[in-house]
């Protein structure tokens, strides 16, 4: 059995960034998830409950798939939890494709940074476990390695997404600002136009009535 752990700092608010762990995948750091499927979701005393199957690829080397097998594509089950008012997001993983030989559990949970409310601090919590095949402590080692790896890329995958959302709200700042501009013109020469016409209206009224 292996057991890998980690901690990270992230340099944005608590709610920016479970935000962006939600829109994680697809991204272009770790394209071996190739998808989320919500299987189920609820709101329970204020905090929001889900169960998500992830889908991925394993690579694993060739002679490792002629002692576990091959997939083409694997399965995860992901549970997790939303807790707006504590300000704490936990998601706990187990993959089920390989689960006769492999058990791999992992753990992750964001909250602010107890001394700077403007960060976010992730702890992460991997426990891996091969058994009924052989080479079992090398496999584990492999498999602690990938979530290492992993947890890099799922890093850099949330600081993408935030500069993705960053950028989106830039650009409808810019079109409501566009918008706003063109509507005021538009208001503007309007009321020219009518001022125009009224002015028009009264010289011909005062000239009748000389």
């Amino acid at each position: 059995m292996r057991v890998w752990t980690s901690e990270h700092i992230f340099d944005h608010p608590w709610e920016t960034v479970t935000k962006a762990a939600w829109r994680k995948y697809p991204n272009p750091m770790n394209p071996a998830v190739i998808g989320t499927d919500v299987i189920e979701r609820e709101v329970k005393d204020g905090i929001l409950h889900s169960h998500r199957l992830v889908s991925s690829k394993w690579y694993f080397p060739s002679w490792a798939r002629k002692i576990i097998g091959s997939a083409n594509v694997c399965y995860a089950s992901e549970w997790s939890q939303v807790d707006p008012a504590n300000r704490l997001m936990t998601l706990k993983t187990r993959n089920l494709t390989f689960g006769r030989f492999i058990s791999w559990d992992e753990q992750m949970s964001y909250n602010p940074h107890p001394t700077d409310p403007d960060k976010t601090l992730l702890r992460q919590e991997a426990v891996i476990s091969v058994q009924g095949v052989p080479l079992t402590s090398y496999i584990e080692e492999m498999l602690t390695s990938r979530v290492s790896a992993n947890a890099s890329k799922g890093r850099l995958a949330i600081e993408w997404v935030i500069s993705k959302l960053d950028a989106e709200v830039k650009e409808i700042k810019h079109e409501v600002k566009e918008f706003t501009s063109h509507a005021r013109k538009s208001t503007d020469d309007f009321i020219k136009t009518a001022k125009l016409s009224l002015d028009n209206l009264s010289a011909k009224t005062e000239g009748q009535h000389q």
